[in-house]
C-alpha cells in the first residue's frame, strides 16, 4: 500500500476530484478506435528534442470571474386588469466581474496580448436595468428563470456563458494581431484553459483540462492513463456527452507521485478529421510540457501552465478590489432605493 500527498493546494480541490475517493464514472459515449484500435492502445512516445517543430506562436487563453454581491430587485406587483398595486415582489440578481485575456508565446518572447474586464448584473427580472456605480457600470443581462431550477445555478450559468463569449472574442482578436508579430498563415496554436465547449469554431484550438471529475474510458483503457511516462500521451479517442469532441490524455513532467500526477486531458473539435485531431495531439505533446509549472512556484503544479498562471494573476488584479466594488454596489443600491428606484 502506497501513500501520496496531492501536491495541489486543497483550496483548489484536487487534481482528481472525487466524491468517493476517485473520479466518478461517466455515461459519455466513447469511441477509442480512431488513431489506433483499442486492442493496440499503447502510450504514444514523447518526441525527441530535435524532432520538435514549434508553432510560430502559441496563444494561451483564460478567463476569471468573481461574484461581487447577490442582490434582490424589488418591484411592485400589479394587477393585470386594474393596474392596482397589490404588493411588492423581489427577484434575485448576481453582480459579478469577469475578465479574459491572452498570453502569446512567440519569437518576441512571452507577453500579454490582451486583457479585458466586464461587470455584469444577471437576473431574471425582465425590466431590470444596468446599475451604475463609482467603480463601473454593471450591465444588465436578462436571464429567464425556470421555477424547476435553482436560480443561482441558472444565473451563474449565464455568467459563465458571458465569460466564454469574452474568451472567444479575445482569442479571435489576438489571432488577428499575430501578423504584427511576424506570424502569418496557419502557424499558430490556441490553448484554452478549460473545456472547448462553445469555442469549437476556433481553428487550431485545443481545450486544456487540468483536473478530472469523471472517468470516460473503459476500465482497461483508463488503467493505461496512469502508466504514461512524462511527455507521453494516449491515442486520440472520440467522446460525446451533451456535446462531442476528440480527446486524449497527456502526462506533463513532474515529480513522482500518484498514478495520475501531472495528467491532463486535452480536447479539440469533433468536426475535425481524425488526421487533424491526431496532428493537434502531436503538437500538444511537443509544446505543452515546456510550460508545465513547478511546485515551488505554483500550488497546482504541474498542470497549471506557467503562462496561464500568470494570466490568471493579472486578470484578477484587473477585476479590482472586491471590498471596494462591494462598497460601491451597496452605495449605488442604497441611492436607487432612496430615489424610489429611479
Amino acid at each position: 500500500m502506497k501513500f501520496h500527498v496531492d501536491a495541489w493546494d486543497p483550496g483548489y480541490g484536487s487534481s482528481v476530484e472525487a466524491a468517493e475517493g476517485g473520479a466518478a464514472d461517466s455515461t459519455a459515449r466513447v469511441d477509442p478506435d480512431l488513431e489506433v484500435t483499442a486492442a493496440r492502445w499503447l502510450p504514444v512516445p514523447a518526441p525527441a528534442t530535435d524532432e520538435i517543430d514549434w508553432p510560430g506562436a502559441i496563444l494561451f487563453v483564460d478567463g476569471v470571474l468573481r461574484i461581487e454581491a447577490r442582490l434582490w430587485i424589488e418591484q411592485p406587483e400589479v394587477h393585470p386588469d386594474t393596474g392596482e398595486i397589490l404588493g411588492t415582489d423581489a427577484g434575485m440578481a448576481l453582480c459579478a466581474s469577469y475578465g479574459a485575456g491572452v498570453v502569446c508565446s512567440c519569437p518576441q518572447g512571452a507577453h500579454l496580448m490582451s486583457g479585458e474586464v466586464r461587470h455584469g448584473l444577471f437576473t431574471g427580472v425582465a425590466d431590470a436595468v444596468s446599475l451604475a456605480t463609482t467603480a463601473g457600470t454593471y450591465e444588465m443581462h436578462h436571464t429567464p428563470l425556470d421555477n424547476s431550477d435553482n436560480p443561482i445555478n441558472v444565473l451563474t450559468g449565464s455568467l459563465q456563458g458571458k465569460l466564454n463569449e469574452l474568451e472567444l472574442i479575445t482569442a479571435a482578436n489576438a489571432r488577428v494581431s499575430l501578423v504584427e508579430h511576424g506570424v502569418t498563415g496557419d502557424d499558430d496554436l490556441i490553448v484554452i484553459d478549460g473545456p472547448l465547449r462553445g469555442r469549437t469554431s476556433l481553428p487550431r484550438a485545443i481545450g486544456y483540462i487540468k483536473s478530472h471529475r469523471a472517468t470516460y474510458l473503459p476500465p482497461e483503457l483508463q488503467a493505461k492513463v496512469g502508466q504514461l511516462a512524462a511527455g507521453e500521451r494516449t491515442p486520440v479517442f472520440l467522446m460525446g456527452t451533451s456535446w462531442d469532441r476528440h480527446s486524449w490524455y497527456l502526462r506533463l513532467p513532474s515529480r513522482p507521485g500518484a498514478p495520475w500526477t501531472g495528467i491532463v486531458r486535452i480536447e479539440c473539435s469533433a468536426d475535425l478529421p481524425t488526421e487533424e485531431a491526431v496532428r493537434l495531439a502531436d503538437e500538444s505533446q511537443r509544446v505543452l510540457p515546456r510550460y508545465a509549472s513547478t511546485e515551488y512556484k505554483d500550488t497546482r503544479a504541474p498542470q497549471n501552465l506557467v503562462p496561464i498562471a500568470g494570466l490568471e494573476r493579472e486578470l484578477r488584479r484587473r477585476l479590482g478590489h472586491p471590498g471596494l466594488l462591494n462598497r460601491a454596489l451597496r452605495t449605488a443600491s442604497a441611492a436607487r432605493a432612496a430615489g424610489g428606484g429611479e
